[in-house]
């Protein structure tokens, strides 16, 4: 896709942007901020912008998922122990059938070698990862272009998803990271669905083009108020928000999000005081290290992955008035942490920590929200910049109040 097609392909943001139409369904923002996306709205309409790249691989992403079917956990070939197809169900990825059993349980460990079958549409966890990265870029594609067609698709993947009795998902994690014939689930499984909060924000996004009905819409919004409460009251929830590392976090975000979502902002609230007593003061050491993550073999990714985990629960703390960008309890600070990734961004070979794959561009979504949270910043400024130069054509860079590190 040339320029002229991109900016051809951006007339319908512009009329977009000036019709000053307005809907009876207007957008709420949680993980995105109104004000800063809308900004970024108006900079890839601009001639010769640097957002372009940005923009095209949006629209090309959005484009492929335009042609996707329409996903759900029903399609599973494989049965989590309830028996129930509407349950999400997954699978510890290095467990096999038992060759020793006729009903090849339990299953047993191989250390190291996939299952294919834990990675495949027999279950359900590529199948979300698909769903919530479909979700994203359609309604992100709708909002920048204006493309009702975007939204057409956006409200028909929801509704599969979250509504058709014959198709959609139980509000549950239950059967999640199952190891079949040993347990039925597992808290760490709770980490699959932190990409249903991408799914919320582009539900809100596409509100404007009137594709759900305010019936859906509310049906979805009960479907997330279920779900965070299974996600506090379950003995998996439980279990997930005791993790002292990046599964903590997006267990917060994910309650915050869902809650703020579904209408329960002191539910939204509360969790949000305990992300910041339990889990930044835990996680982030005085220096700005975040320790579990560091201990791995894969530290800069995991580092980057729980930082944007923080970063979208500090979004959300100026929803609810628990200012996460700023806390200081004995010293542990977010601006600390994020300072981190800056130093090292280009500094490969004096990263301390072992790192299988050191890959910059997974610190930029972090960078970009930290040079909007600390303004003065010089360092995240400079490092911003410069790695939006290195990547010009990474979403990230359209998004910046919500982070993405796969």
């Amino acid at each position: 896709m040339n320029k002229l097609n991109v900016v051809l392909r951006t007339l319908p943001a512009l009329l977009f942007i000036c019709s000053g139409l307005t809907s009876a369904a207007p957008s709420r923002y949680f993980t995105y901020d109104a004000a800063t996306l809308a900004q970024t709205r108006s900079r890839v309409a601009e001639k010769n912008s640097p957002l372009l790249p940005a923009y095209q691989a949006l629209l090309t992403a959005a484009d492929k998922a335009l042609q996707e079917p329409v996903l759900s956990v029903a399609q599973k070939t494989l049965l989590p122990a309830s028996g129930d197809k509407h349950d999400y169900y997954s699978f510890g990825p290095y467990w096999w059938p038992n060759p020793d059993t006729a009903s090849h349980l339990p299953y047993i460990r191989k250390d190291g070698k996939t299952n294919p079958d834990s990675k495949t549409d027999a279950t359900d966890s590529t199948r979300l990862v698909r769903f919530g990265d479909d979700m994203r870029v359609l309604g992100l594609a709708y909002y920048f272009s204006g493309n009702r067609a975007y939204a057409v698709k956006t409200a028909e993947m929801a509704r599969a998803w979250f509504i058709n009795r014959q198709t959609l998902m139980n509000p549950n994690m239950a059967y999640a990271q199952a190891i079949p014939g040993i347990v039925e689930g597992r808290g760490i499984g709770i980490i699959d669905s932190r990409v249903l909060i991408d799914v919320m924000d582009s539900i809100e996004l596409i509100r404007p083009a009137d594709t759900l009905s305010e019936a859906d819409y509310q049906a979805i919004k009960r479907w997330y108020g279920t779900f965070s409460q299974w996600l506090l009251t379950s003995d998996n929830g439980f279990e997930e928000s005791n993790w002292h590392n990046n599964h903590g976090a997006f267990y917060d975000a994910q309650v915050v999000a869902f809650s703020l979502f579904s209408d329960h902002p002191d539910v939204a609230k509360q969790q949000m005081r305990v992300a910041m007593l339990r889990h930044l003061t835990a996680q982030i050491d005085r220096q700005g290290y975040l320790t579990a993550e560091t201990e791995r073999t894969r530290s800069w990714h995991y580092t980057q992955f729980a930082l944007s985990a923080f970063q979208r629960l500090a979004r959300y703390g100026e929803l609810t008035g628990v200012d996460l960008w700023n806390s200081a309890i004995d010293d542990h600070k977010l601006e600390q942490a994020l300072t981190i990734p800056a130093r090292f961004i280009d500094k490969q070979a004096e990263w301390p920590f072992p790192e299988l794959k050191f890959e910059p561009q997974e610190a930029l979504g972090n960078l970009l929200a930290a040079t909007r949270a600390y303004p003065k910043n010089a360092l995240f400024r400079e490092k911003a910049q410069q790695m939006s130069v290195a990547y010009p054509d990474n979403i990230n860079l359209l998004t910046t109040t919500a982070p993405l590190v796969r």
